[in-house]
C-alpha cells in the first residue's frame, strides 16, 4: 500500500503545464454542439479545433452556479472516500482544450488521435500488466504541452508528439511491454501535477466548477511562487461528476513513490489548503479525499480510517497525558495521606509515639480518581501501565512511621547515673565490710 503522507515540496527541475486562458467557453448542453465543431481535414490528427458556443454555465456564476456549481442543492451530500475505481497507471493525452472537446472525445469520429488511442488501449487491456486509465488533458502547440504529448503516471514520463500513425506501436511497446517507444525519447517529469475535470460538454457540473478552480490554482501558484514546481491543467471526464469539482494530484510521497490522490467537492476556497497541506506539507486533506491510485475501494476506506485514528490519537494523547499527570499527582497525595492515617498513632499512657503528625483535612476520593484514570486508559494503552504502576504502589510516596520503642531505646541518661551510683554504693559497702572483718 502506498504511503499516506506525501513528500514535502522539493524539486530539481521543471516540466510545467500551461494553464489555458480559454476557460470561459464550454458547452451548455451536448445538443447545442455546432456543426462547425466537426470541421477539419480527415487526414489530420488534430481536427475539431473550432471553439464551441459560449454558455453562461461555463463561468461558474448566476443560474449555472445555483443549479450545477458549488451552490447546487446536492453539493457535498455524498460520501467521498472509496469512490475511485482500482487502477494502477494513468495516461494523459494532451489534446486541444475543453471548449472543443465533444461529450465523448475518446470516441469522436473526427478527433482521430484520441479515438484511435482509446481504441488501442481498450483492445490491449487484457495483455497489460497494469490496469490503465486514459484521460484527455489540455494541449497547445508551441508550448510545454503540445498536442500529441503523452504523460504517464506513476512512471512520471512524457512522450512528445504522438500522431495517429504511431498509436498502435506506442501502445504495444510502452503500455503492454512496459518498454520505450523508439521513435520518441521519454522525458522525466519533475514536480507536482494537478488535473481538474473541466469537461463541460460531458457534464454541466464540471463545466461550471472546473474553470473557477483552474483560475484559483493559477492565482495561488503565482502568489506562492510555485511556477515550475506545480503544474495544473484541465482534463476530461474522470468519473464521479456528482463530486465536482474533481481534482487529481500526482507527486512523490515521503518514500519517493509517485501517488495519485483524488479529491472531490473542491471549491476555489479549498485550493490554498490543497497547495499548502497536500503539496507543501505532504498531508492528505481527508475531508475532501476521494481515494488513491493503486488502492481498492476497501483499501481506500481503511487507509482513511487509519489516518483519522492516528490523527485523533495524536490529539487525544496530549490531553490524556495531562489528565493522567493530574490524576497521578492526586493519587500520590491521597495515597500518602491515607497510609499515614490508616496506620494511626500508637497511644500508651496518654502519650503519642508518632514521629510525624498527620496533616489536617480529609483525604481525596480515591474511587473517583481511579475511575477517571481507567476511563482515560481505555483510549491509550500506555496509560494502563501507568495505572498498574499506581495500583501496585510503585511511584507513590509515603511517610515512615516508626514502631513502638523497646525498653532499651527508652533508657534515659539519668537511669544510667542512678544505676552507677547504686553499684558504687554496693562496692563501697562491700569494701568497708571487708576492711571491718580484717580489723577484727
Amino acid at each position: 500500500m502506498s504511503s499516506n503522507r506525501d513528500e514535502p515540496l522539493a524539486f530539481t527541475s521543471t516540466s510545467p503545464i500551461t494553464v489555458s486562458d480559454h476557460l470561459g467557453s464550454f458547452h451548455a448542453d451536448p445538443s447545442t454542439v455546432s456543426s462547425s465543431s466537426h470541421l477539419g481535414s480527415a487526414s489530420n490528427s488534430f481536427q475539431n479545433d473550432t471553439f464551441l458556443g459560449e454558455s453562461s454555465i461555463g463561468n461558474g456564476s448566476g443560474i449555472g452556479d445555483a443549479e450545477y456549481g458549488f451552490s447546487r442543492p446536492e453539493f457535498r451530500s455524498g460520501h467521498l472516500a472509496g469512490s475511485v475505481d482500482l487502477y494502477d497507471r494513468h495516461v494523459f493525452l494532451c489534446y486541444k482544450n475543453p471548449s472543443v472537446w465533444t461529450p465523448r472525445i475518446e470516441a469522436a469520429e473526427f478527433d482521430r488521435l484520441p479515438r484511435l488511442l482509446s481504441a488501442a488501449v481498450g483492445a490491449r487491456k487484457a495483455r497489460m500488466k497494469r490496469e490503465t486509465r486514459l484521460t484527455i488533458c489540455e494541449g497547445h502547440d508551441g508550448t510545454e504541452t503540445s498536442n500529441g504529448d503523452v504523460l504517464i503516471f506513476p512512471d512520471m514520463i512524457r512522450y512528445r508528439r504522438l500522431t495517429h500513425f504511431d498509436v498502435d506501436t506506442f501502445v504495444e511497446e510502452v503500455l503492454v511491454k512496459d518498454g520505450e517507444w523508439l521513435p520518441g525519447t521519454p522525458e522525466t517529469l519533475k514536480g507536482w501535477y494537478v488535473f481538474v475535470c473541466s469537461h463541460g460538454s460531458r457534464d454541466r457540473r464540471c463545466g461550471v466548477c472546473g474553470p473557477p478552480l483552474l483560475n484559483r490554482f493559477k492565482e495561488e501558484i503565482e502568489i506562492l511562487g510555485l511556477h515550475g514546481k506545480v503544474s495544473v491543467s484541465p482534463c476530461s471526464h474522470i468519473g464521479g461528476h456528482k463530486y465536482a469539482g474533481n481534482v487529481i494530484i500526482f507527486g512523490s510521497n515521503i518514500n519517493g513513490e509517485v501517488t495519485g490522490h483524488w479529491y472531490g467537492y473542491v471549491t476555489p476556497d479549498d485550493v490554498p489548503t490543497l497547495l499548502e497541506q497536500h503539496i507543501g506539507k505532504g498531508e492528505i486533506v481527508d475531508w475532501l479525499w476521494r481515494g488513491q491510485m493503486g488502492l481498492t475501494e476497501e483499501e481506500q476506506l481503511r487507509s482513511q480510517e487509519l489516518r483519522l485514528q492516528l490523527n485523533g490519537e495524536a490529539n487525544i494523547e496530549r490531553s490524556s497525558n495531562e489528565v493522567i499527570q493530574r490524576q497521578l499527582k492526586d493519587e500520590n497525595t491521597s495515597s500518602c495521606r491515607s497510609q499515614v492515617e490508616g496506620l494511626g498513632c500508637c497511644q500508651e499512657n496518654g502519650e503519642s509515639c508518632c514521629q510525624n503528625p498527620v496533616l489536617p483535612g480529609k483525604p481525596d476520593n480515591l474511587d473517583t480518581n481511579e475511575r477517571a484514570v481507567k476511563a482515560t486508559t481505555e483510549k491509550k494503552k500506555s496509560s494502563k501501565k501507568l495505572l498498574s504502576r499506581m495500583n501496585s504502589g510503585k511511584g507513590t510516596f509515603t511517610r515512615k512511621v516508626r514502631a513502638r520503642p523497646t525498653w532499651l531505646e527508652n533508657w534515659e541518661r539519668e537511669d544510667t547515673y542512678a544505676t552507677l551510683a547504686v553499684a558504687f554504693a554496693a562496692v563501697s559497702v562491700f569494701v568497708a565490710y571487708s576492711c571491718y572483718k580484717q580489723l577484727r
